[in-house]
């Protein structure tokens, strides 16, 4: 292959990597995935319904069935400023507006909600008043380099949205848009500046009751 037809090939050959990102177990879930999934069955925070913990500092997904067994995981792209709080009143500012260091994809326990997007794109909203969602990752500007943050090894590589979490097409199609469609998921993240028992108070006494 020349070097053109190589330079012509490469948004396609990183399209299918960022689809392919997601078989099971690809991934060692952390000790936080590990408890937020033992807390969430032991108590029945999750009231029977498959769920979602998605760990900010390793940008990676993991969703589970009902009964917690693992369906599947995956690299995301989250908002491109660390923090675990959504500035007061960011779901109604234009996105011109939104600087920098507001872009927080925000921490806490939600539910994966139905709709639609202002381009008629479904997503599932997470914070709707906060307008974060998550939707299938959109490679519109080639500067942001989106599927190939997706398809680098760095956690850090993976900030880059205003707060949404962008998930490869693949993941979306055949395993998270399946299992959530028509039921009330819910959507674990965890957070990334504060403690995970501050923002889950009764993580410590549910998990530690595990025999």
């Amino acid at each position: 292959m020349n070097r053109q037809a190589w330079v012509a090939a490469v948004p396609l050959l990183l399209l299918l990597l960022a689809r392919s990102q997601h078989a099971v177990g690809a991934a060692p879930q952390s000790d936080k995935v590990q408890q937020l999934r033992e807390w969430a069955l032991l108590s029945k925070d999750n009231a029977g319904q498959p769920f979602v913990v998605l760990d900010k500092q390793q940008a990676r997904l993991w969703l589970f069935d009902a009964q917690g067994q693992a369906l599947g995981d995956t690299p995301v792209l989250l908002g491109f400023a660390k923090g675990d709080a959504s500035v007061p009143g960011i779901g109604k500012r234009p996105i011109k507006d939104i600087r920098p260091h507001e872009r927080t994809t925000p921490a806490g326990r939600f539910f994966a909600e139905a709709g639609r997007n202002a381009s008629g794109e479904d997503i599932f909203w997470v914070d709707y008043d906060a307008a974060v969602s998550m939707h299938r990752v959109r490679a519109l500007v080639p500067a942001e380099r989106r599927l190939q943050r997706l398809a680098t090894p760095a956690p850090s590589d993976n900030r880059i949205s205003y707060g949404c979490i962008n998930v490869p097409v693949g993941f979306y199609d055949e395993k998270l848009r399946p299992t959530l469609i028509g039921r009330k998921g819910v959507v674990y993240v965890l957070p990334e500046t504060m403690p995970l028992q501050k923002l889950f108070t009764s993580i410590t006494s549910v998990v530690a009751a595990v025999p």
